[in-house]
This record gives C-alpha cells, sequence and structure tokens, in this order.
C-alpha cells in the first residue's frame, strides 16, 4: 500500500474516532472545564505518545530543534478542543458535526495561502458532494429542519475552534522538518499539554475531580487516547503524504459516524432517506481516492 492510501485509511479511521468525541463530549460538557479536561487529556496522551515513540526506536534529540513550532501546533490543536467542549455544553452533537465540515474548505484556503496548494476539479466537486451528503445525514433528509437551521452560540464558539483546526493541517506539513508521524505527534501533544496547562491550571486545580462523575472520566480517557494520541497520529502522518483540502475532506464522514455513536449511546436511528446522504459522501471519499493531486 502506497503512502497517499495509507493517508486515506489513516483519515478514514481518524473520522470515526473523532465522531466518538461529539456524543462523549455532549454528556460530559457540562460537569467540567473544558479547558481543566482537555489539558489533563493532553498531558495523559502525550504520556500515551510518548510511550510509544520510546518503544518504536525512541525520541531523537534532533526532533526537538525549534520546540516552538510544537507549541504553535499544540495550541492549534488544544484551543480546537475547548472551543469543541464549550460549544459542545448548547449545540447538538450532529449539530456540532455540521459545523466541523465547513473546515475542508478553510483547510483548502489556508492550504493555499501557505503552501499553494491547489484545488483540483475533482476535488472541488468532491466537496461539494461531500458537503450536500453531510448536510443531508445531518438534518435526517428533512429539507424544512435545514431551511429553519438558526446557528446557535455553541455552533459559533465550535466554528471558532474549527478554524484553528483547519490551520492546524497545512501547518503540519509547513513546520515538519523531517520527524516520524509518531514522534512529531509526541511533540504537538506535548505543547498542547504545556500551553494548555499554562491556560487553565487555575480551573484544573479548581476541579473536584474524585467527585467527577462516570461520563467525565470516560470521555477523558477516550479522547487523551482515541481522540487525541491516536488521532493526532492519524492526521500527522495523512497531512504528510495528502494536500491539506483532502486531509479535511474526510471530516465529511464525521456526522455520519455521530449518528452511528448516537444509536450505539441508545439515541436511535435516522429514517431510511438518510441513506441518500451516506450515498454522496461515499461518492466524494471515490472522487477524492481517483484524484491524483
Amino acid at each position: 500500500m502506497s503512502g497517499v492510501s495509507r493517508g486515506h485509511l489513516a483519515m478514514l479511521v481518524f473520522s470515526a474516532l473523532v465522531a466518538g468525541s461529539f456524543s462523549l463530549g455532549s454528556l460530559a460538557a457540562n460537569h467540567i472545564a473544558p479547558v481543566a479536561l482537555n489539558a489533563v487529556r493532553f498531558v495523559l496522551a502525550a504520556a500515551v505518545i510518548g510511550g510509544v515513540a520510546l518503544a518504536w526506536g525512541g525520541v531523537p534529540r534532533a526532533a526537538f530543534r525549534a520546540p516552538w513550532r510544537y507549541l504553535v501546533l499544540g495550541g492549534l490543536f488544544g484551543f480546537y478542543f475547548v472551543m469543541m467542549f464549550e460549544g459542545l455544553k448548547t449545540a447538538p452533537p450532529v449539530s456540532a458535526s455540521a459545523v466541523f465540515t465547513l473546515t475542508p474548505l478553510m483547510a483548502a484556503g489556508f492550504g493555499y495561502l501557505l503552501l499553494r496548494q491547489h484545488m483540483t476539479g475533482r476535488m472541488a466537486l468532491a466537496m461539494f458532494c461531500g458537503a450536500v451528503g453531510a448536510l443531508w445525514v445531518i438534518f435526517r433528509a428533512d429539507l424544512g429542519a435545514l431551511m429553519a437551521f438558526e446557528v446557535g452560540r455553541g455552533e459559533v464558539i465550535y466554528f471558532i475552534g474549527c478554524a484553528a483546526h483547519a490551520l492546524y493541517a497545512p501547518m503540519v506539513r509547513m513546520l515538519n522538518r523531517g520527524e516520524n508521524a509518531v514522534v512529531f505527534a509526541f511533540g504537538t501533544m506535548l505543547g498542547g499539554a504545556v500551553t494548555l496547562m499554562g491556560w487553565g491550571w487555575q480551573e484544573v486545580v479548581a476541579t473536584d475531580w474524585p467527585g467527577l462523575p462516570a461520563i467525565v472520566w470516560i470521555t477523558l480517557v477516550y479522547t487523551a487516547v482515541f481522540a487525541s494520541a491516536a488521532t493526532t497520529v492519524l492526521l500527522q502522518f495523512a497531512a504528510l503524504h495528502l494536500p491539506s483540502s483532502k486531509v479535511m475532506a474526510y471530516t465529511y464522514l464525521t456526522p455520519t459516524w455521530v449518528i452511528g455513536w448516537e444509536f450505539f449511546l441508545g439515541n436511535g436511528l435516522p429514517g431510511p432517506l438518510v441513506v441518500i446522504g451516506v450515498a454522496l459522501t461515499a461518492v466524494a471519499l471515490l472522487l477524492l481516492l481517483k484524484d491524483e493531486h
């Protein structure tokens, strides 16, 4: 399997793991300050990735040339997650995932500005199909619900975070100096832990950790191991092999995964017409896989 194909596979897994953050995050968001949860989450994720990096050959001293790179990347990633949990205090998981589908276009814009990455006609068509399919899934094939959509405070907060996420993708390629995905991800998570601990130290200290409900601990462990450590490695790897617009295009699958998560958590399934939206996201992926740029 080529590096490009593995990059696509990495983003497919990435989208499934990220989706869990929406469903679990909405259950935990109102029980803990977002910056406190994410500060501890990044510390745990850095420990996990650091252990993996040591097991796979260690972390070369050269990887920490210009450590400011990791503070920038970790800061962007940490800011995104804090805004996500802040937004999920009021935005439903599926609605928040709708906002997440705006990141591919933003990533394409940042990719052009920073790396002069151009979007081909096929990629533009793929993004259009993916966006239509995602919206169809998000609004459960209800055009009336789509037309009546009003953006709430939570969605606006999360949109700001999504802009940071979109900027993160091209910045990975711009700031990487030959480090492999695991080592670079470790530096990023470490940078995120430092920036978030500095930002939210008072909230971390003020949190009654033993008194938190079980869902917060479940969310913390899941987001640290799967939605931080694993997804950071996957995103780092994919960003080194695919254009930013392709990397972020996989976010179109996230609403579909969120619906799956919601069903798993006992919230039911959407109507059969939603399959149309799922099919459109599949078309978008096929177009991306066939694009050679």
